[in-house]
């Protein structure tokens, strides 16, 4: 093999490898205190958990439609009232390349801006309405 071909083949080999790199090391990246995805049920017919703004029942987020690999947290949160813990990463680094749950917050406010409250945002999964957000308490 050539010189200059044998160089190119260790060049694009090294790239590839550390961009294969690049894309699993931010999921291993972990600091700092975990952030939960929360599901706290809601009575649709009095006031919040805060007592001070009544529930739209026609402004909830539809969770029965979210897709579990597009909402991972969020959908586990809706089952089981907490999802897995997620630590953010030293520099904001793991943020720019893997998936959070602030993401899914953001995605959820976009879906329905009349759903958001200071407290979370309203989701209706199986008849129940929930207050989705994201704490650092399970």
């Amino acid at each position: 093999m050539r010189r200059v071909t044998r160089n190119a083949v260790l060049l694009i080999l090294g790239v590839m490898v550390a961009l294969l790199a690049l894309g699993a090391l931010p999921s291993l990246l972990a600091s700092g205190d975990p952030y939960y995805v929360t599901a706290e049920p809601v009575d649709a017919g009095n006031a919040s958990a805060n007592g001070t703004v009544a529930v739209n029942e026609s402004a909830a987020v539809n969770g029965s439609a979210l897709s579990e690999r597009q909402y991972p947290y969020t959908t586990q949160a809706l089952r089981n009232g907490s999802s897995d813990p997620y630590r953010k990463g030293p520099w904001g680094f793991k943020e720019s390349f893997t998936h959070s749950p602030f993401d899914e917050r953001s995605t959820l406010s976009a879906r329905n801006a009349t759903a958001v409250s200071e407290s979370g945002v309203l989701v209706s999964y199986n008849g129940t309405f929930y207050r989705v957000a994201v704490s650092q308490r399970p």
